[in-house]
C-alpha cells in the first residue's frame, strides 16, 4: 500500500489543476482521512507558484482552528521536500454540484435547511475571523440526508494575519460585487455568495448569465438577476425576498449579519407546508435557541444537542410517563404544556422551556417514575437519553449540568415559599 508521510493511501477521491485528494488511514489515530497533495510542480511554477503556495498555507493555518459539525476539520499540514498535503476530515458524501442542476433539484424544504446550516458554519467562522471567500456548490459537502460540511478554505481571508491577502481568488460566477472589483472584503462577500448558491440550488442557473468572466463581472456589478420563482414558480415570495437582498450590490442593502439571513431562511421554513414527519434541523435548531434552558450553550454545542436528542409531537391526553415505570431518558418541552401527576392527583403544570424526568440522568441508572406526565395541548418534546448525553462532549455536559443547577435551585426556592406560605396560612411560627 502506498503511504504518504505516515498515512497510508486508500483510494485517489478527485484530481484537479493544482492538487490529488486521496481517501486515507491515519494509522496512529485509526481513522479515514482525506488528503490533499499539492503537486510539486505546481508550487514550483514560476508565474504562479507564489499564489499556490499562499493557498496552501492559508488553508493549513486552520489546522485545529475551526471546530463546527458544518466545516470540514482540519488535522494535519505538512510541507517539505518530498511533499507538501492537507490532512482533513473525510466526508462520504458529495458535493452539491449534482443538486444545482435543473434536472435534479431537491425539493425547496431541503434546500433552505442546507443553507440554514451553511449560514450557522459560516457565522462561526466568520466570528473567528475567518472569511471564506470562494463559496459555492462545490466547495459544500452533503453526507446522508442533510448533513452538509463546508470545505476549501484554502482563499480564505483571515484577520488575524497581517500578511496581504491575494486578490482575483474565487470563482467569478459566485463573487461579490465588492470582491470583484477588489475592494475591502466582510463577512458578507460570503453572503453575497451562499445567495447565489441558494438561487441555484432553487433553479439549477446561475443568476447572472455570461460567456465569459468578463461579462460575468458586468452582469454582478450592473445587472439584477431574476426573481427564482420566475424559474421555479413553486419557490415562495418569501424566498425570492431572501435572494434579493442577499445580492443587492450595495452592502448596505444586504443582510449585515448571518444571523438575520438564517432567521429569515427558518421563518420562510415555517410558512411552507411540510409533507414529512419528522422535525427539521433548522426548526429544531431554531426552538432550542428560543428556549431558555439552553441560554449558556453556544452554536456549536446546540448542534451537538441535536446530534444526541430524538424529537417527537403529541396531542392532547397522550402519556410521556407513567409513575412507576423504569426510565433512562430526560424530557424537555419544546412548545405546549405537560401535566404532573401523582396518584391521580395534579401537581404541576409546566410549559416550554421546562425539563423533566431528569432524575433518570441525575440519579440512578435504572430510575423508577415517581409521576405521571400528560401532554396537556399539542405538544414538541426533546427526550435525551442519559447514555447517548454521557458520549457528548465534556463542554455539553457541562452545560447540562448547569441548566440542571439552576432549575433545582428555581424548585427549592418555590418549594420554600410554598412552604412558608402554608405554615403563615396556618398561623405557624418557625424559629
Amino acid at each position: 500500500m502506498k503511504k504518504i508521510g505516515k498515512y497510508e493511501i486508500i483510494r485517489e477521491l478527485g484530481k484537479g489543476a493544482t492538487s490529488i485528494v486521496y481517501e486515507a488511514l491515519d494509522p496512529f489515530v485509526n481513522r479515514h482521512v482525506a488528503m490533499k497533495v499539492v503537486m510539486q510542480e505546481v508550487l514550483g511554477d514560476k508565474e504562479h507558484g507564489r499564489r499556490y503556495r499562499k493557498l496552501f498555507v492559508t488553508e493549513a493555518s486552520l489546522a485545529g482552528k475551526l471546530s463546527h459539525p458544518h466545516i470540514v476539520s482540519i488535522y494535519d499540514a505538512v510541507a517539505d521536500d518530498e511533499a507538501s498535503y492537507i490532512v482533513m476530515e473525510y466526508v462520504n458524501g458529495t458535493t452539491l454540484e449534482p443538486y444545482s442542476r435543473t434536472d435534479n433539484l431537491l425539493p425547496i424544504n431541503k434546500v433552505i435547511e442546507i443553507v440554514f446550516k451553511c449560514t450557522k458554519a459560516l457565522d462561526y467562522a466568520a466570528k473567528h475571523g475567518v472569511i471564506h471567500r470562494d463559496i459555492k456548490p462545490a466547495n459544500i459537502m452533503l453526507s446522508g440526508e442533510n448533513d452538509i460540511k463546508i470545505t476549501d478554505f484554502g482563499a480564505a481571508q483571515t484577520t488575524a494575519t497581517e500578511t496581504t491577502q491575494i486578490t482575483g481568488i474565487g470563482s467569478p460566477a459566485y463573487m461579490s460585487p465588492e470582491q470583484v472589483k477588489e475592494g475591502q472584503l466582510t463577512h458578507q462577500t460570503d453572503i453575497f455568495s451562499l445567495g447565489v448558491v441558494l438561487y441555484q440550488m432553487l433553479t439549477g442557473k446561475l443568476p447572472f448569465q455570461a460567456n465569459n468572466n468578463y461579462s460575468m463581472i458586468y452582469q454582478i456589478i450592473n445587472a439584477d438577476a431574476p426573481a427564482p420563482s420566475a424559474i421555479r414558480p413553486e419557490v415562495p415570495p418569501q424566498l425570492d425576498a431572501i435572494v434579493k437582498r442577499a445580492l443587492q450590490k450595495n452592502t448596505a442593502e444586504r443582510y449585515q449579519s448571518w444571523e438575520e439571513i438564517s432567521h429569515e431562511l427558518v421563518a420562510v421554513f415555517g410558512n411552507l407546508q411540510k409533507p414529512e414527519k419528522n422535525i427539521p434541523d433548522s426548526e429544531k435548531f431554531n426552538a432550542l435557541r428560543k428556549l431558555i434552558f439552553f441560554k449558556n450553550f453556544a452554536d456549536v454545542e446546540l448542534w451537538e444537542v441535536l446530534r444526541v436528542t430524538t424529537w417527537g409531537k403529541f396531542g392532547p391526553g397522550q402519556v410521556l410517563i407513567k409513575e412507576g415505570d423504569v426510565g433512562k431518558s430526560f424530557f424537555i418541552l419544546a412548545a405546549g404544556e405537560v401535566k404532573i401527576s401523582k396518584q391521580g392527583k395534579l401537581l404541576n403544570v409546566l410549559r416550554a422551556g421546562d425539563c423533566f424526568g431528569e432524575m433518570a440522568y441525575l440519579g440512578k441508572k435504572q430510575f423508577q417514575r415517581t409521576a405521571s406526565v400528560t401532554a396537556a395541548t399539542d405538544i414538541t418534546v426533546i427526550e435525551i437519553k442519559a447514555e447517548a448525553l454521557a458520549q457528548s462532549s465534556e463542554l455539553c455536559r457541562h452545560n447540562f449540568n448547569g441548566a440542571f443547577l439552576e432549575i433545582l435551585v428555581d424548585r427549592l426556592s418555590m418549594a420554600n415559599t410554598r412552604l412558608s406560605q402554608l405554615l403563615a396560612d396556618k398561623n405557624i411560627s418557625v424559629f
